[in-house]
């Protein structure tokens, strides 16, 4: 049996016009963004090698600067609603340009009557490359996942730097 994970559910203002809110994601404490970067650094560092050949410096400065600015939270009104359809492979992080379609990270999310799963995690704009993302899968207590999706604490700002 898998081990359960602790779900949260925030928003937090978009840096690049403030009176609007995102949508940001907490698993078992960490960030999604984080977990997200701790997945794909590998598959950027491999993509960028041949751009950096001899300069390991700047290969990694470059690695940390993709993982780091590669997601933002999603700017979705209906965010709360297309985490409650199950079977759905659906967004849970968008690009930090505003658009979330044009970098999102995807995930497949499986509801029980206890359970909710999110897994086969994906970025569609790499998906030959980088197949499924080695993270997840997560499992929610279905009632906590609705609990934290029914009221998100709002943040004061980004509680990444």
């Amino acid at each position: 049996m898998p081990p359960v994970n602790a779900i949260e559910f925030f928003q937090y203002p978009w840096a690049d016009s403030p009176h609007h809110l995102v949508w940001g994601i907490r698993v078992d404490g960490t960030d999604l963004r984080t977990l997200v970067g701790e997945a794909t650094y590998p598959l950027w560092r491999t993509e960028l090698a041949g751009e950096f050949d001899d300069d390991e410096a700047e290969l990694e400065k470059e690695t940390a600067e993709q993982v780091r600015v590669q997601h933002d939270g999603l700017g979705v009104p209906e965010f709360a609603h297309h985490f409650r359809t199950a079977g759905n492979t659906v967004p849970l992080l968008g690009c930090p340009c505003g658009i979330w379609v044009c970098w999102p990270l995807m995930a497949e999310v499986g509801i029980t009557p206890t359970t909710v799963t999110w897994s086969a995690f994906r970025q569609p704009n790499r998906e030959e490359e980088w197949g499924e993302l080695p993270m997840g899968p997560y499992e929610f207590p279905r009632d906590a996942y609705e609990a934290a999706l029914d009221a998100p604490p709002v943040l004061g700002e980004d509680p990444l730097p």
